[in-house]
């Protein structure tokens, strides 16, 4: 088999969150620049009447050449701006919706081996809503970061990841930093679910059914089709939640009115708006999150129980 083999004792609850939000930490590293792209397109056309009105035409035109504007016009740095809140963001948030997960359906399920769909999505739907809770703030400064143009020079919003916080907390209160927690409640619901029970099911399925085991080229495969399936389900939710967090304090009544607004100004399409930047670094995000946590957790374990042997 290809990679550490299974462990005999099962994982710990610490060490599946420390694996998780370890392992999501390295994806974003891959794949952050994907999502920066995303960010971009997701927030073209708030102006729209205004950019019409002056003559503005649209700036970026897909993934790629929105990272070679980006690249030409701000320099590559611009790729990663927000990368600090990133890191921080996924090491909060991704370590409770990722690694409390099968603890929460233990929970749910009372350790029956017997686990149905709803046992799943509840506990999707639990530590999604957790994660929010813990991580929104981060979420909030990685937005703002991504949106902003490093080639605005003095008129930029922010300079520094703790400036933002601090910027954010005076000028919009403490509020301002879960700005957008109620559509990133329903995003991450709907992404915790869509992501952890699709890549939960299709594991077991892979598993049952084919000559794969629980390894890499199962995960792999897992994790591609798990990120494609929440591309599909998230991405209109996460279309506002992106808009309404990068938002001006009054420019929108709530994420509702967000959602009016885009659908009345830009048509339903909107929705699907940086659609590929955003099927092609969650595709990328499972795949490189899911196979490093399995793989985290057997080589955790494994030295563990190497450790405990030599006592």
């Amino acid at each position: 088999m290809v990679g550490f083999r299974p462990a005999d004792v099962p994982p710990t609850a610490a060490v599946k969150v420390i694996g998780a939000g370890t392992a999501a930490c390295i994806a974003d590293l891959f794949t952050f620049p994907l999502d920066t792209a995303k960010v971009r397109l997701q927030i073209q056309g708030e102006g729209k009447g205004a950019a019409a009105s002056h003559g503005t035409a649209v700036r970026y035109r897909g993934v790629f050449g929105t990272i070679t504007t980006m690249v030409r016009t701000e320099g590559a740095r611009s790729l990663y701006s927000g990368l600090v809140a990133g890191l921080q963001r996924q090491m909060s948030f991704a370590s409770v919706r990722i690694g409390l997960y099968d603890s929460v359906k233990s929970f749910y399920t009372k350790g029956s081996d017997h686990v149905g769909i709803g046992s799943r999505l509840l506990a999707g739907c639990t530590t999604g809503a957790m994660a929010v809770a813990l991580a929104q703030p981060t979420d909030v400064v990685k937005v703002r970061f991504q949106a902003q143009t490093s080639s605005s020079g003095l008129n930029r919003r922010y300079h520094g990841t703790m400036e933002a916080y601090k910027t954010i907390a005076k000028e919009e209160g403490i509020r301002g930093l879960w700005r957008g927690t109620g559509p990133n409640i329903v995003r991450n619901a709907i992404v915790n679910c869509t992501e952890l029970v699709t890549y939960d099911l299709i594991k077991d399925l892979l598993i049952r059914n084919t000559p794969l085991t629980d390894d890499l080229p199962c995960h792999f495969t897992s994790a591609f089709g798990a990120g494609f399936c929440t591309t599909v389900i998230a991405s209109p939710v996460d279309v506002v939640k992106t808009r309404y967090m990068n938002s001006a304090p009054g420019q929108y009544s709530g994420a509702l009115n967000c959602a009016i607004a885009m659908v009345t100004k830009e048509g339903p399409l909107a929705f699907y708006k940086g659609f590929m930047p955003s099927f092609l670094r969650l595709g990328s995000w499972n795949v490189v999150m899911f196979v490093t946590y399995e793989q985290l957790k057997r080589a955790i374990m494994a030295a563990r129980q190497n450790y405990t042997t030599t006592l």
